[in-house]
């Protein structure tokens, strides 16, 4: 689509209908900015809440925001199964606030703000549902109510003229599937027909205005008092607003006369409304972390694009992300702004290139600050098994399996909590993973240390060593091998052991300080197993490039091996840790509670 064409929602020429898959497509994508365009306002809510003092609101708001995650997947869905492609990446996703609501009624405006009296109202206006007559809208839309229904209208007439199969004729495996959303009982709908489609726009409407427009609950079960029916987001935030919550037997007309719903003053950072990055000069403390916090947050975005444009089990990673959000925005909260106010986000966009990592074109390995790494470019991802002699347990092979199935970017578990390895579901965030790496970036060159024979020189870095055990040999270490090197049997023996080193601790030369002598190994990633079923490394081959967390490449080489236990001391790279624990790629009890879910 061209982007230069897009009308804008002050264009009060032409009310533009949903005649064409083209005006499907394009209606779809404002639906993908009218749900992002909640979610600061609501995150800004939510992160001036003291949680220890306000439990109550907390829980309320974050199930809003859950929520309106739940719609942007929907949304996506549906932009995907007919034909489109989501967009949120992009600057226009990011304008400054106050702002107005995307191709809405132009007299309603967005403001970041506090919770308080103030921000309810807005999200009163925001969400209040449409009256029972009232039309579909597809544009300058009074309630978001209309503008779904507007969507619906379109779908149904596109499919009784063209047919389902040509509506719906997107690529189902770009579809967000098998993702649980905590604080929520609502569903994530795959999209493959019309039926589907109404099923999740349906899910969209009832979870924001109530069931069929007049009703207060949403129809689901409220996922904290199961007893209880689940109250849909307009009156969520009436209950907040009048400080009770509703009962059975409640209506719209009566507002909430249930149990009292307290919300504590105190416990609320009073950031200042509409916080601008120019209030601050550069290089000063709160625009560094206003800085740092809008580069987090566009980081989100692409992640989410990532996984809305064709890799799916991202979504998991992105979830994580929204978590050191979350410390970032505490922490500007936390600094004195004004009288008797305080910093906050500003919600502004940041370009790729100014986001501290360069762009991922070919293939490549991006390690994600204290998540998962992000494996790009299509690079292969297989298995390997060590193969052993039965009589000593002598390291002889590796056994190369089928490729696993992956997307055109995967996300792989750095933590060792994850229960799909070797793939990230975003435990890490919820177990609070400490990433810090600690690694080298020495040349091998300047750290190795030379051992020479007669034809072959050794070369060795013992910090890279995971303890494979190809060195070692069934009856003596190489190193000691050296020592009968005239035997050529001998030289090709320990040649054979150093090409199956998977760090690459271990490298030759014919002869000191010739040209050192790789394997040829193509690019990929290989998930090692080990003798017993132990679950080792990462063996990644090929110079496929490794991007550390904090900015720095890996020096690039033909092998490297990657920590997936969580606990090697030498993150990203592989100490060995991962045999003196037993660890293995079965789940983890203890965090069997926390999969994949939102937060």
């Amino acid at each position: 689509m061209n982007h230069s064409t897009r009308r804008r929602p002050d264009d009060i020429s032409a009310v533009p209908q949903i005649a064409t898959l083209d005006d499907l497509r394009e209606h779809l994508q404002w639906a993908i900015e009218l749900e992002h365009a909640t979610l600061p306002q609501y995150l800004c809510a939510l992160y001036s809440l003291e949680r220890e003092r306000n439990p109550d609101a907390v829980r309320a708001v974050t199930g809003v925001f859950v929520e309106e995650m739940l719609h942007l997947a929907l949304v996506a869905n549906l932009l995907n199964a007919v034909g489109g492609r989501p967009e949120l990446d992009t600057p226009r996703m990011l304008p400054r606030h106050p702002r107005r609501l995307p191709h809405g009624d132009p007299s309603l405006e967005l403001s970041l703000l506090p919770f308080g009296p103030a921000a309810l109202d807005q999200f009163l206006r925001l969400e209040q549902p449409a009256p029972p007559d009232a039309p579909a809208q597809s544009d300058r839309y009074a309630t978001i109510g209309q503008f779904y229904a507007a969507i619906e209208e379109g779908l149904r007439e596109l499919c009784a003229r063209l047919g389902e199969a040509e509506v719906f004729r997107g690529d189902r495996t770009r579809q967000v599937r098998d993702c649980h959303f905590r604080y929520t009982a609502g569903r994530l709908v795959e999209v493959t027909d019309l039926a589907s489609a109404s099923a999740a726009l349906e899910e969209i409407v009832e979870q924001g205005e109530g069931l069929l427009r007049g009703q207060v609950w949403d129809g689901d079960r409220d996922v904290h008092h199961p007893e209880r029916e689940e109250v849909a987001h307009y009156y969520r935030f009436r209950e907040l607003r009048a400080g009770r919550r509703y009962r059975r037997g409640d209506t719209p007309q009566s507002g909430p006369t249930g149990e009292p719903l307290r919300v504590d003053p105190g416990g609320i950072r009073r950031m200042r409304p509409n916080p601008r990055l120019d209030d601050h000069l550069p290089g000063s403390p709160i625009r560094v972390a206003q800085d740092e916090f809008n580069r987090t947050y566009c980081v989100l975005l692409h992640q989410l694009e990532e996984a809305f444009d064709g890799s799916p089990r991202l979504f998991p990673v992105a979830t994580g992300t929204m978590y050191r959000l979350r410390m970032h925005a505490e922490a500007l909260m936390a600094m004195p702004d004004g009288v008797d106010t305080t910093a906050g986000p500003t919600f502004d966009y940041v370009p790729p290139e100014l986001r501290g990592r360069p762009p991922s074109h070919g293939r490549r390995i991006v390690v994600l600050p204290d998540g998962p790494y992000l494996v790009h470019g299509g690079t292969a991802l297989r298995r390997k098994t060590k193969i052993v002699s039965p009589e000593n347990q002598d390291a002889l092979t590796w056994k190369t399996g089928a490729d696993l199935e992956t997307e055109p970017t995967y996300a792989l578990c750095r933590c060792g909590h994850s229960h799909t390895k070797p793939f990230c579901d975003g435990t890490h965030a919820h177990i609070g993973f400490d990433g810090t790496e600690n690694a080298t970036v020495t040349p091998y060159r300047e750290l190795r240390h030379v051992h020479d024979g007669i034809g072959i020189s050794l070369q060795r870095v013992g910090e890279l060593c995971v303890h494979a055990a190809f060195c070692v040999g069934a009856t003596r270490p190489i190193a000691k091998m050296l020592d009968d090197t005239d035997d050529p049997d001998v030289r090709s023996n320990i040649m054979g052991r150093v090409d199956h080193c998977p760090s690459g601790s271990y490298t030759y030369a014919l002869e000191r300080g010739g040209e050192t002598i790789e394997v040829d190994l193509p690019q990929a990633v290989s998930v090692l197993e080990e003798e017993d079923g132990l679950a080792g490394p990462l063996w990644v081959t090929g110079g496929v490039p490794v991007l550390r967390a904090d900015g720095r490449f890996l020096e690039t080489r033909n092998r490297t091996t990657l920590c997936r236990c969580g606990h090697s001391s030498t993150k990203p790279l592989c100490d060995g840790t991962h045999r003196t624990i037993g660890f293995r790629e079965e789940p983890d009890a203890a965090h069997a509670s926390k999969e994949g879910k939102t937060p």
